[in-house]
Formats: structure tokens, sequence, C-alpha cells
């Protein structure tokens, strides 16, 4: 058993507004984590805000990660190093390669893997990360398995992947731990939003479990690893994908 006492914590979330980003904000706040929560849409952040317990010290900021102040913003709102960082923020984006546009490489990018690079960085330079702290990545059973029409998508969080493995080993000697996590399709509406009811039925024919992923599925693995059960993980790359990568 996993110790579940998070009152002595204080928690990045990025991506809080909805969906994984939500439900581990919700979770971690029920085990007493303090919390800073972080989305572009600030009324979304308040509904998360009001669903979690009120137990919970949150501070929530809407804010675009993308933003060039929004590293240094992070680092002067911390008034003790951070526990737990989990890099949820990301954009999707489903179109063949020959119709992709210079923007939609330039943004997906920004976005998906420069956003996080250069907030960890400015959280190292600041010394604003606990030692023994523990970093989750979300990026995407994708990089394992590719699927049609997702080749920017999938080289986005394959480049995400890579630099989590090489900050664990940097970051190791400070007993602080860098893990990601390999989800596939998680139902929060996006996967609709961007293809047909067929070839969403479709897709569901390849996981072996005959259900998507729902966010309580992957805050349940979140919190392992920012808990204290998991101090002998890190630089791993964790499918929770239902079955998907061996179908």
């Amino acid at each position: 058993m996993f110790d579940t006492d998070f009152r002595n914590k204080t928690i990045l979330i990025t991506g809080a507004s909805s969906g994984i980003g939500r439900q581990t904000a919700i979770d971690l706040s029920i085990l007493g984590a303090k919390l800073i929560l972080v989305g572009r849409d600030l009324l979304k952040l308040k509904e998360t805000q009001n669903l979690c317990s009120l137990q919970s010290p949150i501070i929530i900021m809407g804010r675009d990660v993308t933003d060039e102040s929004f590293p240094e913003e992070i680092v002067n709102i911390l008034t003790s190093p951070l526990n737990g960082i989990v890099l949820n923020a990301g954009a999707v984006k489903v179109a063949p390669v020959a119709f992709l546009k210079r923007q939609d490489v330039d943004s997906l990018f920004e976005v998906n893997v420069k956003s996080n690079i250069l907030l960890m960085q400015s959280l190292l330079r600041k010394k604003k990360i606990q030692k023994e702290a523990s970093v989750v990545f979300i990026s995407s059973i994708s990089t394992v398995k590719a699927t049609v029409g997702n080749a920017l998508y999938n080289a986005t969080k394959g480049a995400l992947s890579s630099f989590a493995q090489s900050l664990a080993l940097e970051l190791a000697p400070k007993g602080i731990r860098v893990n990601t996590l390999l989800p596939g399709y998680i139902d929060t509406n996006i996967l609709g939003r961007v293809r047909s009811e067929e070839e969403v039925e479709k897709h569901l024919s390849n996981y072996p479990l005959g259900r998507f992923g729902q966010p309580k599925d992957v805050s349940n693995l979140i919190c392992f690893l920012l808990s204290d059960g998991s101090k002998w993980i890190t630089g791993s790359q964790i499918k929770i994908d239902g079955g998907f990568s061996i179908h």
C-alpha cells in the first residue's frame, strides 16, 4: 500500500481545466495536496476548483502555457519548492502530412514540447523543485503505436517522451523522479470532434478491454507516481491503454 497522505505536498498541474488534469486535481485535493492549477480557460479552471475538496488549498492561473512570461510567473508565486509536477497541457492536430501547414507544426511543438521544456528549465534554475519530488509527463501511446493522420502529434509526443527520459537521468542525483505516461484514447470528447462516429466505433474495436479510458484511470496512476510509494520508479514510459498497443 502506498502513502496517500499529500497534506505536506505542493503540486502543479497544467491543463487542469478539463479531462485528465481536472480529475487529477480532484483526486489530489481529496488526498490533501496544495494545488496550483493552470489552464487557458479561467471559467473552466474555476469549475475544476469547485469540484475539488474544500480542505485543499488551491491557486488557479488562467494562463496559456506557451506565453513567454508563464514560467517566470509560476516561479514568482511559489513560496516553497514543488513536491510534484503534472505536465498535462497539450494540443491535438489530426491531418495527413501533405495537408499540414508550417503554422500547424510550429504551434503543436510550441504547446506539446517547448512549453514543457522551458517551464522545467525555469523551475530548476530557480531551485523550485524539492529534492525527491516527482514529475509526471503526459505523452501518448501513439509514440509506440502510430495511427494514420497523427504524424505531427506523434512527433511532438515522441519528443516529449525523449526529453523526459534525459531529464530523469539529470535529476536522479537529487532523488527527483521523472516518468512519462502513455495513455491510449481517453474519453474526453476530443476524438468525437476530429473523427466521425463510424471512425470512433472502428477505433474502439482496437481496445481489447472493450472501452476507451476514463480520466480517472490515468489519475489513479498519476497519484501513485506522485506518492512516496513510487520512490524507485524513474525514467519509465508507462503504457495505460486498455491493451491497445498489444492488439
